[in-house]
């Protein structure tokens, strides 16, 4: 009698638990797709590459960024940056002004940040994605890398007073980008960047962008001032200015977390 209940109870936790694998398997089958994202088409591939090199260099480069940071009423903030790159995937963002930040440092190496703080014994990992000051996030300053960062396709051409622009769609490759859409019009002509404009994951629009003042600076026309306007909050801006620029040989153990401190 007692190997006939333990038999008994043994049928039932079997039947229990094949009940369960058929009501997960169900489940996993009713369950919908993940959504992939958009094909990456090469002609609009090739667009943003030629505008990510009107942007910056190729080669290992130095760079001054002054920000200005201006609200409703408010008197302008500045700050100062020094900018060291190499090959859209190495980056050190230096803090040169306010007095009172300097000696703070940004790494990228990839799409990995940290930033280096003077009195902190241990680099804290941030985002591309998080503010680094006004409208400007972390990688709108680390990272310039459209080509590498997005999947690209041309929704339309546009004219706009006597120039054509393509149109594209940049879709992110994964979460760990600075913004998860951009539409970006780029001059059909000479494929200088326009103006931008700067999505969330929930498809907010965020930000915008235009490429403004055009100089040489080596070697070729680029933009040397960014009007950066919140979206959301009318009369909020930050203007990016860049200046100085000079092609540098920068080996890869500039991008170090040992080497910073060396760095000046």
């Amino acid at each position: 009698m007692q190997i006939m209940t333990i038999r008994h109870k043994c049928v039932k936790a079997a039947l229990a638990l094949a009940s369960l694998l058929c009501l997960a398997a169900s489940a996993q089958e009713a369950a919908p797709e993940k959504p992939s994202a958009p094909a990456d088409d090469p002609a609009a591939r090739s667009i943003v590459e030629k505008a990510d090199l009107v942007r910056f260099p190729a080669e290992g480069f130095q760079v001054d960024v002054r920000i200005a940071t201006s609200k409703s009423g408010e008197d302008p903030e500045l700050r100062r940056y020094r900018v060291l790159s190499k090959g859209n995937s190495n980056t050190v963002v230096m803090v040169t002004e306010p007095a009172s930040e300097r000696g703070q440092i940004i790494l990228m190496k990839g799409r990995d940040l940290w930033v280096f703080m003077p009195d902190v014994s241990q680099p804290i990992r941030i985002a591309l994605s998080q503010r680094l000051t006004g409208q400007v996030a972390n990688g709108d300053l680390a990272r310039a890398n459209f080509a590498g960062d997005y999947n690209a396709r041309l929704l339309r051409t546009e004219t706009i007073g006597a120039e054509t622009y393509n149109v594209l769609e940049l879709n992110a490759i994964d979460r760990g980008v600075t913004y998860q859409k951009v539409v970006y019009w780029v001059n059909q002509k000479n494929n200088w960047p326009f103006k931008a404009e700067f999505y969330s994951l929930s498809n907010r629009l965020l930000k915008t962008c235009k490429y403004e003042n055009y100089q040489t600076m080596e070697g070729r026309q680029r933009p040397t001032r960014l009007v950066m306007e919140d979206a959301m909050r009318s009369g909020e801006q930050s203007v990016l200015e860049y200046g100085n620029m000079k092609l540098r040989d920068l080996p890869d153990k500039v991008f170090t977390k040992d080497y910073l401190k060396k760095l000046d």
